[in-house]
């Protein structure tokens, strides 16, 4: 009896112990994160979600439900018009999970305990497929394509109730794409093309030029110090310049004394022998034209003089010229006046030759003169003898012979005055006292042509003193000639 009862009291605690490791493991409960344990049975549900806790097994059954989100794809199946009514099909992209929230959890626990996720996504494509067809028909095209953002919002906000009362709520919301069937979008997309190429460039002109400006003022900057620096470069150069210019000319002016100096010396010695030479040369010409000697000494001390005077003039004007080099000028200035000098000797020179030569031309062209003079008087002389020989011959002629002498020319000249005729072939003549007329004109041309001539072929016939008169003149013109000839002796 005692053995018995001993056997159950170690029974019961081995029996009490098994029972509390199978509750324990079988009532041991562990939710992951990303999903939630139901715990059903006895009162109120109970959710677990990344926690342990415990049931009671055999009285409180556990179900599972998935919280991590999921995608699921919407498009409308046919074309929807939008505001504007133009029809388009819609494409997005949800993102999805179960709602944590004890509203949300008890919800979704009523539509998908234990259900995967893809069919919870297949059960709600046609719920969000409503709500995008709604806010379709809702915007106008060119704010859906221009402003998708605004779009999923207004999709997203219009879904979330119906997704709340599964259980559900959405996480994002992506609009893929619109499509039409006229090609709206896409002359809707060229004219944004063209409006962002136009900004595109505008943007671009823009950043060049100021690219541009920068370039500029970098340049300026750079080309400003280059100057700076080649100006002082320059500046130091020039002050480098006068520096060897001064050593310079102080080497050249002593070089320049020395050999002025010598040169000097030389010259003053070459001019001494020179003036000896030259003077020996006056004297010489002095004594050949003693005649001349007066004329000539005064002669040379006017050009000595001038020439002395103009040598002064430019010698003072070169030494307050430049300084710098004044005994070089000097050197110069007497090399100067000894070519002067000697320039006046060839000139005074020259000069007595010039007045030789036109002594010797001036009686020559007396010579010459007095010659033609003779010869012209003796010219006259001829004439006026012939002159007058023809004048007594003339005044010999009586008035019978003047006469014959112009009955002589009649002839020639009355065939002078019919020449022309002589070119006619033929002369009609029609009236009467054509003849006599024609005759007529003849003799009146015949007066005419010896008026012309000075005779009157009826005085000279008529008269013969006309031989006389002609005499008288001829003598006349004699004696005046005579006279003139007698006056320019």
């Amino acid at each position: 009896m005692d053995f018995g009862f001993d056997i159950l009291a170690i029974m019961i605690p081995i029996i009490v112990v098994v029972l509390f490791v199978l509750l324990f493991v079988f009532g041991y409960v562990s939710a992951k994160p990303n999903e939630a344990i139901v715990i059903t049975g006895l009162g109120k549900p109970r959710t677990l979600i990344g926690r342990s806790g415990f049931m009671i097994p055999f009285i409180e059954k556990r179900s599972y439900i998935s919280i991590e989100q999921f995608s699921t794809d919407v498009q409308t199946t046919d074309f929807v018009p939008t505001l504007d009514f133009i029809n388009v099909k819609a494409d997005a992209v949800v993102k999805v999970k179960v709602g944590v929230s004890d509203e949300l959890l008890n919800a979704a626990a009523q539509n998908f305990l234990n259900w995967k996720t893809a069919d919870i996504s297949a059960s709600i494509q046609d719920v969000l497929e409503g709500n995008l067809r709604e806010i379709i028909g809702q915007m106008e095209l060119r704010d859906m394509v221009n402003n998708r953002q605004a779009f999923a919002e207004k999709v997203q906000s219009n879904a979330a109730p119906d997704l709340a009362k599964m259980g559900l709520e959405i996480i994002a919301f992506t609009v893929q794409s619109f499509t039409d069937d006229n090609d709206v979008i896409k002359n809707l997309g060229i004219d944004n093309i063209v409006t962002i190429q136009k900004d595109a460039a505008n943007a671009r002109a823009k950043a060049e030029r100021e690219q541009a400006e920068v370039r500029a003022r970098e340049d300026k900057a750079a080309n400003d110090a280059r100057v700076a620096a080649d100006l002082e470069i320059a500046k130091k150069q020039n002050e480098l310049a006068i520096e060897q210019a001064n050593l310079k000319r102080q080497s050249d002016v002593q070089l320049a004394q020395a050999n002025a100096a010598y040169g000097i010396e030389e010259q003053a010695q070459r001019k001494e022998i020179e003036r000896a030479t030259a003077e020996a040369n006056i004297v010489k010409q002095q004594k050949e034209a003693e005649v001349k000697a007066e004329e000539v000494k005064v002669r040379e001390q006017e050009l000595s003089a001038t020439i002395r005077k103009k040598a002064e003039a430019e010698k003072y004007a070169r030494q307050q010229a430049a300084e710098a080099d004044l005994i070089e000028r000097q050197r110069k200035a007497e090399a100067e006046l000894y070519e002067t000098q000697r320039e006046a000797e060839a000139q005074k020179a020259r000069a007595e030759a010039a007045k030789y030569a036109a002594e010797q031309e001036a009686a020559g062209i007396e010579a010459k003169g007095r010659a033609e003079a003779e010869a012209i008087r003796l010219k006259l002389e001829a004439e006026a003898e012939g002159l007058s020989k023809k004048a007594d011959a003339m005044a010999k002629f009586n008035d019978a012979a003047v006469t014959e002498m112009v009955v002589n020319v009649l002839p020639e000249i009355a065939k002078n005055i019919a020449a022309p005729l002589g070119n006619v072939d033929k002369i009609t003549m029609y009236g009467e006292g054509n003849a006599s007329k024609m005759v007529g004109d003849l003799m009146t041309t015949m007066d005419k042509t010896t008026e012309g001539l000075g005779l009157n072929v009826r005085d000279l016939i008529s008269a013969t003193l006309t031989g006389r008169a002609m005499s008288t003149g001829l003598l006349a013109a004699q004696e005046t000639k005579e006279a003139e000839e007698d006056k320019e002796k």
